[in-house]
């Protein structure tokens, strides 16, 4: 998401964070023989909250505990009560790891407003989580300890309890300072600062007694740093159909802009007042400084129908399309100059029909096929109304295009891809009929969010596309990265180079994915000595998103590629 000197910053608390990858075991099985290895393979985390939390205290003047927006550790003596220990407590129901889930990982996230000099670990509890005010009891296992409570998410190793589906309680136990520290609850206003239990694993199968074809082995070297390459995504049984692609030799382009081969390569990259808003002398630059053409070039517009924000597609664009790129307009109801959020309501109640018709028309006579995206990213867009209301919305936008004649608009549905949203997305799906193309925005913050997680392209990009084989949302649709990134490792200064190189192979182990378009924005997140997700912010990482535009699954014998 971006318009004119405004782009869009994480939340802190890493929506997109995903498990970390273990590289894939090649396997050659020889005709007659079985197979004798296991593979493992890196599967999206899961971001489980709290099913219910209490502070434990034998202090009858702390009340309903259970029901607080904050929870309390403190010592036996506390702010001069010899009996005033408290402990937080926690509860998660993990439900969704999978039967064949191996080397599970744990980690509670709890969120603190001030640093304190205490001490905090973690232990297994029998103490019932749902209970008002219940009375502190011995404790179990200690599991992992914070020397320090940092402001922000503190983060505790809970492996050794967690070791797959079930109900898991924790008591969070304070030494060190004789006073309270405050943490978010489940039950907290902002739903970001609630606790989360996060779950990595991987995935192993076992030996098959039946005779395959040979397999071309999919682990990569091992970098200097430790990091495995590049680990494709398992892959699984599923009666989703694969994206319908012209029949024929590459180079051939369905009506609905899929490639017969490969993958669309394109970029998002912001003008600045200083160049006078020139979008087409943005991309320019950036096209020059890689030595190709794009395929995609993306662009994000409001609901005013003036100027470059809402009056497109513009002269920039017009151009950009003459030239033979292919363009994507992520329509936000927005208007970006006042700071003006419109509601899902606003748009289907018929107050923008004739801001709809007017795009709907120009669109038209365009004469060309463009991608175009109502509200990405909804599920972040609270404001905005339900789930049901996004989807009534993009249907009433979608219907006016149709009713206007502007059938070249080819309609991509884009979802933030993060494990926390997965019950949703099947409420914000407006169905088979209305969408084209199924995209996501997945990256590799590392530490701009706060985690310290380096993430491989492969499994930056393949939690989601998994989750969209094993529940059908958009089956059979063509898959984008409308939007993906990668921070640097300031520990390891070639790794965002490897991280490039690397990324046309995690493509070619998700082949369902058809397009990826770079978000090369420094105001994607506050940019630092340790944070920077542009492509082109040093000289080697230019050089690896260089060579990954260079890969042949990333050139099109046609359009921007060529």
């Amino acid at each position: 998401m971006a318009r004119p000197g405004l782009h869009r910053r994480p939340r802190l608390d890493g929506p997109r964070r995903k498990a970390l990858v273990l590289s894939v075991l090649g396997v050659f099985v020889v005709a007659g023989l079985l197979a004798t290895t296991v593979p493992l393979l890196a599967a999206d985390d899961l971001a489980v909250p709290a099913g219910a939390d209490t502070t434990a205290t034998a202090v009858p003047q702390d009340g309903d505990n259970g029901a607080k927006s904050t929870l309390a550790t403190c010592p036996a003596r506390c702010d001069g009560n010899p009996r005033g220990a408290r402990e937080a407590v926690l509860a998660f129901t993990v439900g969704d790891l999978p039967a064949n889930a191996v080397n599970v990982r744990a980690t509670l996230r709890v969120y603190a407003w001030q640093r304190f000099a205490a001490t905090v670990t973690v232990h297994a509890s029998a103490i019932d989580a749902r209970a008002a005010r219940p009375a502190p009891a011995p404790a179990g296992a200690s599991l992992d300890s914070v020397a320090g409570v940092a402001r922000g998410f503190n983060e505790w190793d809970v492996s050794g309890l967690v070791r797959g589906n079930g109900t898991w309680t924790v008591a969070l136990a304070q030494t060190g300072l004789e006073t309270r520290v405050y943490w978010a609850s489940s039950e907290h206003r902002d739903p970001d600062l609630r606790p989360r239990l996060l779950l990595s694993y991987d995935v192993g199968t076992r030996p098959s007694p039946t005779m395959t074809a040979p397999a071309t082995p999919s682990a990569g070297p091992t970098t200097a740093a430790g990091r495995p390459s590049v680990s494709p995504s398992p892959t699984r049984s599923t009666p989703n159909p694969t994206p319908s692609t012209p029949a024929g030799r590459c180079g051939q382009v369905s009506e609905k802009l899929v490639p017969s081969c490969g993958a669309w390569w394109g970029m998002y990259t912001p003008a600045s007042a200083a160049t006078g808003w020139d979008h087409g002398r943005a991309v320019a630059e950036v096209e020059a400084q890689v030595g190709r053409r794009f395929d995609i070039v993306h662009r994000y517009h409001d609901f005013s129908d003036t100027g470059s924000n809402g009056a497109f597609p513009d002269a920039y664009e017009r151009q950009q399309m003459r030239e033979g790129r292919l363009l994507f307009f992520a329509w936000e109801s927005r208007i970006f100059s006042a700071g003006t959020v419109l509601t899902w309501q606003d748009v289907y109640s018929g107050r923008y029909d004739a801001t709809i018709d007017a795009v709907a028309g120009r669109i038209r006579a365009a004469g060309v096929p463009v991608f175009l995206g109502f509200d990405h990213e909804p599920e972040d867009e609270p404001a905005k109304g339900s789930d049901a209301d996004f989807v009534r919305a993009w249907r009433h936008v979608h219907d006016r295009f149709a009713a206007a004649g502007a059938h070249n608009a080819v309609w991509v549905w884009t979802m933030m891809g993060w494990s926390g949203h997965h019950h949703r997305y099947a409420g914000l799906y407006p169905g088979d009929r209305y969408v084209d193309w199924v995209a996501y925005d997945p990256y590799n913050f590392h530490v701009c969010n706060g985690s310290t997680v380096w993430k491989s392209p492969a499994t930056t990009v393949g939690g989601f596309y998994r989750w969209l084989d094993e529940h059908g949302v958009g089956a059979g649709k063509p898959r984008m990265l409308a939007e993906f990134g990668t921070n640097f490792d300031a520990a390891d200064p070639t790794a965002k180079r490897r991280w490039f190189e690397e990324f046309p192979a995690a493509l070619k182990a998700h082949p369902k994915i058809k397009a990826a378009i770079y978000f090369n924005s420094a105001g994607m997140t506050t940019r630092s000595s340790r944070c920077d997700m542009t492509m082109n912010h040093d000289a080697a990482a230019l050089a690896g998103f260089i060579r990954a535009g260079q890969d042949p699954y990333l050139r099109q014998p046609t359009g921007g590629g060529r």
